[in-house]
């Protein structure tokens, strides 16, 4: 997809009504995974059990069908070309959604696991060395793209049964509530995703997926680069299966910390961290994975969305299948964004001493 293509950020918002999300609502995974989805369910628990449930605290803020009180999970592949991590850490510990888990897997841009995990850990070991909370250790997903089975259908396929795919269905059975889903954002491939459906269908009873992901259409949108284009089968899968929110919605991700800017960094760890790679941040817009993170935080960032399905045409070679604008579909596109406010609240809680705790 070209530059031109790309739908960017713009700093009106336009208000608009939006339906709220349909909602519906043990299994023994391993001793690292068990101890952070416990952690998660304390803290999201804790702030489930002190809301009300009328009309004002059960619908979603914004324009989405999710918002700022889900728990999130991250599902993603590297952590340097992007500030993905960075923005969900940070809104994290300032109102925004709990993090849940943190899953790293592989891409073609990216295809070492082991470089992948490491730069995760490093970003955690800074996040908790610098006083940030309840920052989840990452996982670990090992899982190839998704073959098409030959009958077409999709309980036909064979599952990878990955890590990341078992920790969000057993993520989703102890934090989901029936008015407040589990959101599993993605930075690159929906392989683990749609694996966690190949393992448990009713997992997309407690699941809202928001990727960075594709572009807008004429006709709605593609699901195809960035990140569609990696595994066209589990987006077909997703599409089909789970309440989806396409984020399409990209910017200018080198001015989140230009170079102008680095010296006003905190003197921490999350600092240097921040610092260390601010150089390496890719300047193509379209690698801003964390815009599904902020469609999710900050009901603002969402400017325009329209209701899309998944065209019964079926995805292709290197792209998932596009998606029709239509009032009742099942998934959520959103085509323009405001990220000047959320640059905004990047720096304000980056800035601000009661962020790091000791």
């Amino acid at each position: 997809m070209s530059k031109e293509q790309t739908p960017q950020c713009s700093p009106t918002r336009k208000v608009g009504a939006w339906a709220s999300v349909r909602t519906k609502a043990g299994h023994w995974y391993a001793a690292r995974l068990a101890a952070s989805v416990r952690a998660a369910v304390f803290g999201v628990i804790t702030l489930g059990c002190s809301e009300t449930r009328d009309l004002g605290s059960t619908s979603p803020h914004g324009l989405l069908p999710v918002d700022e009180r889900n728990p999130v999970v991250l599902a993603n592949d590297n952590v340097y070309d992007n500030w993905q991590g960075e923005y969900a850490m940070l809104l994290a510990s300032s109102g925004g959604p709990k993090l849940a888990g943190i899953i790293v897997n592989t891409s073609p841009p990216w295809p070492t696991i082991d470089d992948n995990v490491k730069g995760w850990r490093g970003l955690v070991l800074a996040a908790r060395s610098s006083g940030l909370r309840d920052i989840p250790d990452p996982i670990t997903s090992i899982g190839d793209r998704l073959v098409r089975p030959a009958s077409g259908q999709i309980a036909d396929t064979t599952p990878n049964r990955s890590e990341g795919a078992q920790f969000i269905v057993d993520a989703s059975r102890q934090l989901s509530l029936p008015y407040r889903p589990l959101v599993v954002v993605t930075g690159g491939r929906l392989t683990d995703v749609a694996d966690a459906f190949l393992i448990d269908p009713t997992v997309t009873d407690r699941v809202v997926v928001v990727s960075s992901l594709g572009s807008a259409t004429d006709t709605g949108g593609s699901m195809a680069a960035p990140n569609g284009e990696m595994d066209p089968w589990a987006d077909a899968i997703v599409a089909a299966r789970f309440r989806f929110v396409q984020v399409s919605a990209f910017y200018d991700q080198l001015s989140d910390v230009p170079s102008s800017r680095v010296s006003e960094l905190p003197n921490n760890p999350f600092g240097a961290w921040i610092a260390a790679k601010q150089p390496k941040i890719w300047s193509d817009a379209n690698a801003a994975d964390q815009v599904a993170i902020m469609a999710v935080s900050i009901p603002s960032f969402t400017v325009t969305v329209q209701r899309v399905s998944a065209s019964t045409a079926g995805p292709r070679a290197a792209a998932g299948p596009d998606l029709v604008t239509g009032p009742e579909g099942n998934a959520w596109l959103v085509s323009q964004c405001s990220s000047a406010e959320a640059s905004d609240r990047f720096w304000r809680v980056l800035l601000d001493p009661a962020t790091y705790r000791p």
